[in-house]
């Protein structure tokens, strides 16, 4: 792995003694896993802090050692401890290591194991340390956006499978890397957009592909979002202690501490991510693009900008971006500060047709006719809950038999990469043409720069084909 920057050492927590870093990429040998698993559980709003039974916990703990999926955690955040939890739903999953960066996030990490396992698990704060590891089998990446990558393609590298949270990473190109690596070493790698496994999301996919709302030539996705409001002008300063802040920028230029770049508000910092566009917009997108098809825009143009907040984040609280498919038109937009969105609702998607208009959202999808025509009639059908669960048993399933997950990486990087555009259009100032087999903008070098990935060295991507 000669592309794997090293550093000196690392500190354990338990030890806090220096540990030299031997990178291995010997692939392990697969383990029979379980075919079925608990599926009961209380799910939190927020991010699923999914809660086991002690009768679940107890499964958990009589499952044979050859039959555990031993699952890493990259990234203790809300995120991370959200999914992981999801993934003890299942009583073949252990978790033998947590990763963060920041101690306080890995105290949380350790508590929610011990709670559910009953055994404490390891921490680093290397990602590198865990993939030399032979008792993991699958990592959990739920990082910052700028984190994505790396983890995901040095995993797939060490022979490890991946679950890997949306968007794929900060760049188009860094989201074809990851696909190349999951690809060169038949590795399973699932992005963690899990409406792709709920079952009124399909549902609501198959009735806009039954041809029953006739030629759909416009679709809707838009998120409105009271609740996000502005974070103020902090100053910089000094990283809070226990947080090893070199490593948490990592390929991120390297910048002065402030609060609001760190943690939950790093998504609205292009260093890190890229807004609502790639937070939000990639959930909804990825539905658009399930129900009409595989295709790639052919155009981009987008607008918007800072017109609401006032305070230190760069990306935009208010854009609009129209993507021209061959075949239709598909139009994103989101706002902060209000919550009366398009037809009466916060977000959602709504897809057009000569016949009548599908609206869904997790609440459920409603058909609305044409008042003029008469081959569809009005229903509403309700939502089917949190689909995360369906979505990590999925992976695991996919683990077990190596079939391709629901939202693979070829999946994951196409939806990605149409966000992506939208917010490269934006920030060029400029309509965008598309090369979706060359993968670059057409005409336009200061944009399509915005294409690649740049990493703060040591760090470099391997695969990254502008790196």
């Amino acid at each position: 792995m000669s592309d794997v920057p090293k550093r000196s050492h690392v500190f354990s927590k338990q030890t806090m003694n220096p540990t030299p870093i031997l990178p291995s990429l010997t692939p392990l040998s697969r383990r029979a896993f379980l075919s079925k698993s608990a599926m009961t559980a209380m799910a939190s709003p927020l991010f699923g802090g999914l809660v086991l039974s002690s009768l679940e916990r107890g499964r958990a703990a009589t499952v044979g050692a050859n039959d555990r999926v031993r699952v890493a955690l990259v990234g203790s955040g809300g995120m991370g401890r959200g999914d992981l939890a999801t993934f003890f739903l299942n009583p073949e999953v252990d978790c033998p290591v947590v990763c963060d960066v920041d101690d306080a996030m890995l105290a949380q990490g350790v508590q929610l194991v011990e709670k559910q396992r009953g055994k404490k698990p390891d921490v680093l704060k290397d990602f590198r340390r865990v993939l030399d590891r032979s008792d993991v089998d699958a990592v959990l990446v739920a990082t910052p956006d700028h984190w994505h990558a790396l983890p995901t393609v040095y995993a797939c590298q060490a022979g490890k499978d991946v679950y890997v949270e949306k968007p794929l990473a900060t760049s188009i190109d860094e989201g074809r890397a990851m696909l190349e690596a999951a690809q060169r070493h038949n590795r399973v790698v699932q992005m963690g957009t899990q409406w792709r496994s709920g079952k009124h999301w399909a549902e609501a996919v198959e009735l806009v592909r039954s041809g029953k709302l006739g030629k759909v030539g416009l679709v809707r996705g838009w998120a409105y979002h009271d609740w996000l409001g502005a974070i103020g002008h902090p100053p910089d300063g000094q990283p809070p202690v226990g947080v090893d802040y070199d490593m948490w920028l990592g390929p991120a230029p390297k910048r002065a501490f402030n609060p609001n770049r760190f943690h939950f508000n790093f998504r609205w910092f292009w260093d890190y991510a890229g807004g609502l566009m790639t937070d939000w917009g990639v959930h909804l997108i990825n539905i658009m693009l399930w129900a009409m098809g595989p295709e790639h825009p052919k155009t981009v143009s987008s607008t918007g900008g800072k017109f609401v907040l006032d305070d230190n984040s760069e990306t935009p609280d208010t854009q609009v971006t129209v993507y021209e498919f061959p075949n239709y038109t598909m139009i994103w937009e989101h706002k902060v500060g209000i919550g009366v969105g398009l037809n009466g609702r916060p977000w959602g998607i709504s897809f057009s047709g000569s016949e009548g208009t599908l609206i869904v959202t997790d609440g459920g999808w409603e058909i609305l006719p044409e008042p003029k025509k008469k081959g569809l009639e009005a229903k509403k059908f309700p939502g089917s809950g949190d689909a995360r669960p369906a979505h990590v048993r999925n992976f695991l399933d996919c683990v077990k038999s190596r079939q391709t997950p629901v939202e693979n990486l070829e999946l994951g990087h196409h939806v990605s990469s149409v966000a992506h555009l939208g917010n490269i259009a934006l920030r060029s100032g400029r309509k965008i043409v598309w090369d979706p087999k060359k993968e670059q903008i057409v005409g336009d070098p200061e944009a399509n720069r915005l294409v690649g990935v740049r990493y703060r060295k040591p760090w470099k991507l391997p695969y990254a084909k502008h790196a």
